[in-house]
């Protein structure tokens, strides 16, 4: 395929004039004259410098990867449809959609960015952290960096001692069936070609301990309401989590809270004075 440079530079400057600042989770600023995205926005949500984005937009810029392509698909909120289309101006295939698609609906977005005081996180049916808040961050770590079967927190939990650190000792048990039965009920459903099959297959050989649990053919098993943190600074946490589903792309959206008044809350509040760079 071709690039269409022309379509491609009048498609980014339409959606980006379309977009509003607070859609995206940014302030408006009182120096703001004209409606819509600033180019240099727009680049700091695409993970871009300026430059390129602009040069882009008008035409004369170099023909982007498929990654640079995808970042600014989801830096502009589009839908689905919107994506593949600027994938085909950007003379790229679309990527395959569905529930393997690490591409977030721009409706959970939308929630998401307005949670920025909040700890809260986008996550696949994998346990892949896909988004996290800066409060966020400042509660589990960034969780966003991670790359093969690691990026599952499942997985990590079999491989990676330190992961459990986060949880109370006591849920330890708990949580390993938990990871299980989620990943056996995955497997089932996207079948012995998904990466769910293949994380569990490389599980099977890595740890003693899945085998055991595996070989229970446990399923159905649900997380509590209530999680039970262990900060590095702050200690105990006991949370409640909410949770938000987008079926088509099966990614959860998870917002944790506490109950006003208690010790969890008032640790959530310095959590959010101290901000997400000093507590990692």
């Amino acid at each position: 395929m071709e690039i269409d440079r022309a379509g491609l530079g009048e498609f980014l400057l339409r959606r980006r004039e379309a977009l509003q600042p607070e859609d995206v989770g940014l302030g408006r600023g009182q120096r703001r004259r004209t409606s819509g995205l600033r180019r240099e926005e727009v680049a700091v949500l695409s993970h871009m410098s300026t430059d390129y984005y602009a040069r882009l937009e008008r035409g004369t810029g170099p023909h982007p990867s498929e990654q640079m392509i995808a970042s600014i698909a989801q830096g502009l909120h589009l839908t689905p449809d919107e994506r593949d289309h600027l994938f085909r101006l950007a003379g790229h295939h679309p990527p395959a959609r569905g529930v393997s698609s690490d591409y977030i609906g721009p409706g959970m977005l939308r929630i998401f960015d307005r949670l920025q005081d909040t700890p809260a996180e986008i996550v696949t049916e994998l346990g892949e952290t896909l988004r996290q808040t800066p409060l966020g961050v400042a509660l589990t770590g960034d969780t966003t960096h991670f790359t093969g079967p690691s990026r599952s927190i499942g997985y990590r939990w079999f491989t990676d001692p330190s992961s459990r650190a986060l949880y109370a000792p006591d849920e330890h048990p708990f949580l390993s069936r938990l990871w299980v039965s989620g990943l056996r009920d995955v497997a089932a459903r996207r079948g012995r070609s998904s990466r769910a099959a293949q994380v569990a297959d490389e599980l099977l050989e890595r740890s003693e301990e899945f085998r055991a649990l595996w070989e229970r053919h446990e399923v159905g098993l649900r997380p509590r309401e209530t999680k039970r943190f262990v900060h590095a600074e702050l200690g105990a946490l006991e949370l409640s989590c909410q949770t938000l589903i987008d079926p088509d792309q099966s990614h959860a959206l998870l917002v944790y809270t506490a109950s006003p008044g208690s010790d969890s809350y008032e640790k959530l509040q310095l959590l959010s004075v101290i901000g997400a760079s000093s507590l990692r």
